[in-house]
């Protein structure tokens, strides 16, 4: 233990992991929302209220901090596989992006959604 130290390339490593658990939670929103789809106009407009609540936004803003963290580190994986930014420089800049990224991405599509009246409290 010595010589272990905290290091960019670990917090990417761990954030793409919390993210896989939470694209399961996204998982069971689908199926509720095909659920409601399938239980009629009733249910579904139920899951409408219920997205458009503040806590089904603060869903939708962390499911959506998720879709950027999966296309990021996706993006990364990708380089990574073809043998490339494997070095020091390079894989710091790439874990760097894939962490800081999602939540600054996060932020713009939101904030656009709710100048734009797509979405409203």
């Amino acid at each position: 233990m010595q010589v272990w130290r905290w290091h960019v390339t670990m917090l990417a490593s761990i954030l793409f992991r919390f993210t896989i658990g939470a694209a399961s939670a996204g998982a069971i929103v689908l199926v509720a929302w095909l659920g409601a789809l399938a239980f009629g106009p009733e249910a579904y407009g139920v899951f409408l209220g219920l997205a458009a609540s503040p806590v089904g936004l603060l869903v939708g803003v962390g499911l959506t901090l998720v879709l950027f963290s999966f296309l990021l580190n996706g993006g990364r994986h990708l380089i990574n596989d073809a043998g490339r930014g494997l070095d020091l420089k390079p894989a710091n800049l790439m874990s760097a992006l894939t962490a800081w990224g999602p939540p600054v991405l996060t932020a713009i599509f939101w904030i656009a959604l709710f100048f734009t009246g797509k979405v409203s409290l």
